[in-house]
C-alpha cells in the first residue's frame, strides 16, 4: 500500500480487511502471503565464478597480449624449438595476466557483499496479534495487514502504519534510514503532503529502525522488496559501478593502442612482402612465417604486459600508506580517483558530528541580589564516553562541580527524570545508548558533574573500569533518592516529572520544553547561595532572553529542568503537581560537530575540492550546524547555496544547474535524493565522492566515482563503499585525498616510464622491418628487456615521495592525457643498433647500401663475408642500449616537474635499489654463457659500454630541459603544442 501514510486508520485497516482487536486469520494470512510474499529481501542471483574470471581477460590489449602468447608459441614448434625458449615468452605473459585477473575477480566479490548485509537490518522476531491472540513470530512470516505491537528497545519488522499509541508517546530511531539526528515522534493522523519524503511520514514506522520511547501498536503495510528497506536494495541494484578515471584513460589506451598495434604489424608484414622470397629465409612460406613472427615480436614490444600488475602494485603500495592514516581501501582503483576528486558529497550527521547528543551548555541564575545574573558554564566531551569537564564563562575549569547548588541538582535531576540506559561495550570498545538520545546526554553531564563531598572525585572516578564508569554518578543518586511514581511526557504538557523519596522528603523533578516548564515555575535556586528566591519579571524575561540566544544563535536543543518539595510519604503524581516549580536550569545540547572537521573542510576548499553537506535534518538546524562547524565561515548567508530535496527538485532544469554550481548545502534528504545528487553533480563532470554510515547512504556510496563509509556505520554501506574511515573522521578524507594525489602521480610516472619503453622497442623493431636492415632484437631479448624495464624499476616509482605542494593544487581534470607525445628520443634507440654496424671500431664498418641489401649476401659478391649479418653484437648493443635509457628514464620519473637537482636519486632508495639490481641481472646475462646463449647476447667491450652510456644519457638531459619548460609560465604553451600529439585519445569521462 504505496499511500498508506495519508490515509486515516479506517481506512487503511478496510483495505487488507483486517480487526485490530483479533488481527488476520489463518486463511487471509495464507492469501496475502500468496498476494503480497514473504518479508524478505529476495537472494540476488550471484555472478557465476567462471562468468567473473572471463571478465577479467574482456579487454581488447589482454586478447592481444593472449594471442600474441598462442602464436608465439606455435611458430616456436613450427621452427622445432622446444623446452624454455618454446614455452618462456607465453608463459610469462600468461602468468601477469593470471594475477590481474585474480586481483579483479577479488575487488568484484567484495562488491556484491552490499546486498546481503542489507539484511541484517531486518528484524528477527514480531510480537504479532492473529486469530485474537498475540504470540511471538518470525519476521519473516509477517504479511501485509498484520497488527503488531512494538515497544522501548525493538527493531521495526516491516513497513507499518500506526493505528493505536497505547503510550503517551512513541518515539523511533530513524537515523540508518533518513539521517536525522534526533530520533522522531510518531503520531496517529493521516499526512496531507506534496511529495512526501520520509521524514514527512510521521504515522510510519520504517522497516530496520528502532523504537527508543513509548508503546504503539501499527498494522504492516509493506513486507521485504516493498519496504523502504527494499527500495534500498533496488536503488544499489540499478547502480552500476562506475569506472575510476585511471581505468578510463588506461581502456582508452588499451583501445587505441591495439588499433595501431594492429595497423603496424599489417604494414611491417605488407612492406616485406618483396623479403618473402630472400634466399636466407629458404622459400617464400618461411619467409611469410619469419615476417609474421616479427610483426607478432612487435605486438609483444608494444604493449607493456606489465602494467597491470604494476599499476595494481602500486595502488596496494598507497592502500597500505593510507590504512596507516586509518583510510581502510577497500577497491584498489578507487586509491587514484580521490586525487582528481572535486566535489565531496558530505553526510552530516555521523561524518561532520558525532551523532551523540552531548549537553554543551548550562544556564543558571547565579545571583538576584543586584539584579538577576545569569551564569554560563561550558562542558566539554562530544560522545556519549563520560569524560569532559565543566568550565564557567572566562574558560576557568571547575574542579568541583558538583559543590555548586544549581549544578548539583541539575545532576541529580538529570539522573533521575530519566529512562534511558548509558552502558559501555567491551567488543566495540565505546559507550552506547538505549533510549531518547537526548536523555543520555543528561545522563552523561551526571557523570561529568560528578559527585558533592570528596576532594578526591575527579581522580577516584578516573579508576574505575569503564564498565563501572558508564552510569556511577546516575547509580549514586537513584540509590540516594528512590524513584515512587512518574508523569510520563506528553505531548500538550511538552514535560516529564518524576516522584522521589530521600530520607524522610519527597522531591519532584521535572524536565521539558522550556517554554513548558518556566510557564510552571514560581521560584528560582540562586546558584551562589542555594536559597531559593521567587521568581520575578525580570529574571523570566532575562532567560527568556538567554533561551532565544541558546536556542536560536547556537542553534542548541534546550531543556529546562524544575524540582518541587513535596508532602511527606506522597506516592503518587498528578498533572496538578505541575505547578509552583522552582527553575534549576537550563542545558543546551547538540549533535557536536567534530572538532577537526574546520580545519579539513579548509584544506579542501584550498586543493579546489568543494563540500556539500548533505543531511535528512530540516533546513534552519543544518544551517545552524554549518555554522557552527565553522567551515562556511566565507559565505555571508545560505541565499542560493542552501536547498532542501523539494525545493531543488521544483527549480527548472536550468536553474538546477546553476544551483549544483553554487550548492553547499542540500537537506531533508531521502536516500533517492542522494543518489540523484551525485548523478547530476557528474553529469556536470564532477568527480563526485560521497560520505555516509547509515543504510540510507548506501545507494549514494555506490553509485559516486568513489563512496567513503565511516568506521562506525552499517555493515551496508562499509559494503556499498570503495572506502571506509576507521575514526570516523572527515578530515581523514583530506589526508586521504593527498595521498590519492601522490598515488596518481607515481601511477602517471610510472605509466609514462613503461610506454616510453615501449615506444623504443616499437621503434626498434619497426623502423628496421621498413628499412629491411637485419632484426634488432630476437623475441625473446624483447622479453627481456620488457622484464628487467617494465619490473622492478616501474615497480620502485611507486615509493616516490608525496610532493609538497600536493593538496594546493586544483584537481586535475579527468580527461588529462596519462602519456604525452613528447617521448620522441625514444628514437635514439634504433641509433643504438645501426652505429655497431656503420660507425663501430670493432665493427665491420659496411656502407649503408650493403646493410640495406643484406638478405642477398650469399647471391652477390661482397667485400664482408655474410657471417656478419648473424653476429650477436648489433642486437645486444641496441639491446643494452634500450636497458640502460630505461634506467636514466626511471630516474626522470623521481618527479613529473622538479629536476634531479631539487629531487635527487637517493630521494627514493627503492628506485636506486631496484636501477643496480636490473644492471646486475643484465650484466649477469651478458657475461655469464649458459645465459648469454639463451638470450642471444655476446660480451660487450669498454667501448661498447661508452657507446651505450653516450647514446643512453641524452634522456636526462632532453627531459631535463622539458621539465625546465613545464616550469615556466611560458611552458604552458610548450606543453599545449605537445597536447596535439598525446598518445591516449581525449574524451570527457562522463559522457551525457
Amino acid at each position: 500500500m504505496e499511500d498508506a501514510y495519508a490515509r486515516s486508520v479506517v481506512e487503511v485497516l478496510d483495505f487488507f480487511g483486517v480487526d485490530p482487536t483479533k488481527g488476520l486469520t489463518d486463511s487471509q494470512v495464507a492469501r496475502h502471503v500468496r498476494i503480497y510474499g514473504k518479508n524478505v529481501l529476495p537472494q540476488e542471483k550471484r555472478t557465476a565464478f567462471w562468468k567473473l574470471v572471463l571478465k577479467q581477460f574482456d579487454d581488447l590489449l589482454v586478447k592481444i597480449l593472449i594471442a600474441a602468447a598462442v602464436i608465439s608459441f606455435f611458430l616456436a614448434l613450427i621452427n622445432g624449438e622446444t623446452g624454455l625458449t618454446a614455452f618462456l615468452e607465453p608463459s610469462v605473459i600468461l602468468l601477469i595476466l593470471a594475477a590481474n585477473a585474480a586481483v579483479g575477480v577479488i575487488t568484484e566479490t567484495n562488491a556484491e557483499k552490499a546486498l546481503e548485509e542489507l539484511r541484517a537490518y531486518q528484524a528477527d522476531i514480531a510480537t504479532v496479534l492473529r486469530n485474537g491472540c498475540f504470540s511471538i513470530l518470525p519476521a519473516a512470516e509477517l504479511v501485509p495487514g498484520d497488527i503488531v505491537e512494538v515497544n522501548v528497545g525493538c527493531k521495526i519488522p516491516a513497513d507499518m502504519r500506526m493505528i493505536e499509541m497505547l503510550s503517551n508517546q512513541l518515539r523511533v530511531d530513524q537515523a540508518i534510514l533518513t539521517g536525522e539526528s534526533c530520533s522522531v515522534e510518531k503520531e496517529l493522523d493521516s499526512i496531507i503532503a506534496t511529495n512526501a519524503v520520509y521524514q514527512d511520514k510521521t504515522n510510519i514506522l520504517f522497516s530496520g529502525t528502532v523504537v527508543v520511547a513509548g508503546r504503539a501498536r501499527a498494522v504492516v503495510v509493506g513486507v521485504g522488496a516493498n519496504t523502504a528497506m527494499g527500495s534500498i536494495r533496488d536503488s544499489m541494484l540499478q547502480t552500476e559501478d562506475e569506472v575510476t578515471p585511471l581505468k578510463k584513460k588506461l581502456d582508452e589506451f588499451g583501445t587505441f593502442l591495439a588499433k595501431v598495434i594492429a595497423g603496424i604489424c599489417v604494414l611491417v608484414w605488407i612492406v616485406n612482402i618483396g623479403h618473402f622470397r630472400d634466399p636466407s629465409h629458404g622459400g617464400f612460406l618461411r619467409g611469410a612465417i619469419h615476417y609474421f613472427k616479427i610483426a607478432v615480436a612487435l605486438a609483444v614490444a608494444a604493449i607493456p604486459e606489465g602494467l597491470p600488475a604494476v599499476v595494481t602494485t602500486c595502488l596496494a603500495l598507497g592502500t597500505k600508506r593510507m590504512a596507516r592514516l586509518n583510510a581502510i581501501v577497500r577497491s584498489l582503483p578507487s586509491v587514484e580517483t580521490l586525487g582528481c576528486t572535486t566535489v565531496i558529497c558530505s553526510d552530516k550527521t555521523g561524518t561532520l558530528t558525532t551523532n551523540m547528543m552531548s549537553v554543551a551548555k548550562i544556564c543558571v541564575v547565579h545571583s538576584v541580589q543586584q539584579g538577576p545574573i545569569i551564569a554560563e558554564y561550558g562542558v566539554t566531551g562530544t560522545t556519549y564516553a563520560p569524560e569532559g569537564v565543566v568550565f564557567d564563562s572566562s574558560g576557568i575549569q571547575l574542579e568541583f562541580p558538583a559543590q555548586l547548588p544549581c549544578l548539583l541538582h541539575i545532576a541529580r535531576c538529570s539522573a533521575l527524570c530519566n529512562e534511558s540506559v548509558l552502558q559501555y561495550n567491551p567488543d566495540k570498545g565505546n559507550y552506547e545508548k538505549i533510549g531518547e538520545a537526548t536523555e543520555v546526554a543528561l545522563r552523561v553531564l551526571a557523570e561529568k558533574v560528578g559527585l558533592p563531598g570528596f576532594d578526591s572525585m575527579p581522580s577516584a572516578l578516573n579508576m574505575l573500569s569503564k564498565h563501572e564508569r558508564a552510569s556511577y554518578c546516575n547509580h549514586h543518586w537513584e540509590i540516594e533518592f528512590k524513584k515512587v511514581s512518574i508523569l510520563e511526557f506528553s505531548r500538550d504538557r511538552k514535560m516529564m516529572s518524576v516522584l522521589c523519596s530521600h530520607k524522610q522528603m519527597c522531591v519532584m523533578f521535572s524536565k521539558g520544553a522550556p517554554e513548558s516548564v518556566l510557564s510552571r515555575c514560581t521560584n528560582i535556586l540562586c546558584n551562589d547561595n542555594g536559597f531559593i528566591v521567587p521568581m520575578t519579571a525580570n529574571i523570566r524575561a532575562e532567560l527568556e532572553s538567554r533561551l532565544n540566544s541558546l536556542a536560536g544563535k547556537e542553534a542548541l536543543r534546550c531543556l529546562a529542568l524544575a524540582l518541587k518539595q513535596m508532602p511527606i510519604n506522597r506516592q503518587t503524581l498528578s498533572y496538578d503537581d505541575e505547578k509552583d516549580l522552582t527553575f534549576i536550569g537550563l542545558v543546551g545540547m547538540l549533535d557536536p560537530p567534530r572538532e577537526e572537521v574546520k580545519n579539513a573542510m579548509l584544506s579542501c576548499m584550498t586543493a579546489g575540492i568543494r563540500v556539500i553537506v548533505v543531511t535528512g535534518d530540516n533546513k534552519s538546524t543544518a544551517e545552524s550546524i554549518c555554522h557552527k562547524i565553522g567551515a562556511f565561515d566565507h559565505l555571508v548567508d545560505f541565499v542560493g547555496r542552501s536547498y532542501t530535496a523539494s525545493e531543488f527538485e521544483e527549480l527548472p532544469a536550468m536553474q538546477q544547474t546553476v544551483a549544483l554550481q553554487h550548492m553547499a548545502l542540500f537537506t531533508r534528504v531521502e536516500p533517492s535524493h542522494k543518489r540523484m545528487l551525485v548523478e547530476a553533480l557528474q553529469n556536470q563532470n564532477e568527480v563526485v565522492a560521497m560520505t555516509g554510515d547509515g543504510v540510507n547512504d548506501a545507494p549514494a556510496l555506490k553509485k559516486a566515482d568513489i563512496g567513503i563509509a565511516m568506521g562506525s556505520g552499517t555493515a551496508v554501506a562499509k559494503s556499498a563503499s570503495d572506502m571506509v574511515l576507521a575514526d570516523d573522521n572527515f578530515a581523514t578524507i583530506v589526508a586521504a585525498v593527498a595521498e590519492g594525489r601522490a598515488i596518481y602521480n607515481n601511477t602517471k610516472q610510472f605509466i609514462r616510464y613503461m610506454i616510453s619503453s615501449n615506444i623504443g622497442e616499437v621503434v626498434c623493431i619497426f623502423v628496421a622491418a621498413v628499412l629491411g636492415i637485419p632484426d634488432t632484437l630476437a623475441p625473446v631479448q624483447l622479453l627481456w628487456v620488457n622484464l628487467v624495464t617494465d619490473g622492478l624499476p616501474a615497480t620502485a616509482i611507486g615509493f616516490n615521495k608525496q610532493d609538497s605542494d600536493v593538496m594546493k593544487a586544483k584537481p586535475r581534470k579527468v580527461s588529462e592525457a596519462v602519456v604525452t607525445g613528447w617521448l620522441f628520443f625514444r628514437y635514439l634507440v634504433i641509433g643504438g643498433f645501426i652505429w655497431w654496424y656503420v660507425y663501430s671500431n670493432e665493427g665491420p664498418k659496411l656502407p649503408y647500401s650493403e646493410l640495406m641489401n643484406f638478405d642477398s649476401c650469399s647471391t652477390r659478391e661482397t667485400t664482408h663475408p655474410c657471417s656478419i649479418f648473424e653476429d650477436r653484437h648489433p642486437s645486444t648493443v641496441s639491446m643494452t642500449v634500450l636497458v640502460v635509457v630505461e634506467m636514466f628514464n626511471a630516474l626522470n620519473n623521481l618527479s613529473e616537474n622538479q629536476s634531479l637537482l631539487v629531487i635527487p636519486p637517493w630521494s627514493n632508495l627503492w628506485l636506486v635499489a631496484s636501477i643496480i639490481l636490473t644492471m646486475f641481472l643484465h650484466i649477469l646475462i651478458l657475461y655469464v654463457p649458459p645465459l648469454s646463449v639463451l638470450f642471444s647476447v655476446t660480451p660487450l667491450s669498454w667501448a661498447d659500454w661508452t657507446a651505450v652510456f653516450y647514446l643512453s644519457f641524452p634522456v636526462i638531459i632532453i627531459d631535463e630541459v622539458l621539465k625546465f619548460f613545464s616550469r615556466k609560465s611560458s611552458g604552458m604553451r610548450f606543453k599545449f603544442w605537445f597536447r596535439r600529439h598525446d598518445i591516449l585519445p581525449k574524451k570527457e569521462f562522463h559522457e551525457k
